[in-house]
């Protein structure tokens, strides 16, 4: 009964570590218009992203100036 117990929890535990000898088999195909797409809104969005950027640096600027010079 011991024995059994302990064989059985080596086995349980150790089948994490091991490889099966089953290959798994995963097909998975992808479409280029879902990735060219995704690169398209990508850039979109970076270019959007560079210009609230430049244009709180240029309104921060412009504050920072009629303060400094009124």
């Amino acid at each position: 009964m011991m024995k059994n117990l302990t064989n059985s929890l080596k086995q349980k535990l150790t089948s994490k570590y091991t490889v099966s000898d089953i290959p798994q088999i995963s097909s998975r195909s992808t479409d280029i218009n879902v990735l060219l797409n995704r690169v398209k809104s990508d850039k979109k969005e970076e270019i959007r992203k560079k210009f609230y950027f430049s244009a709180a640096a240029s309104a921060g600027l412009i504050l920072f100036g009629l303060v400094v010079f009124s």
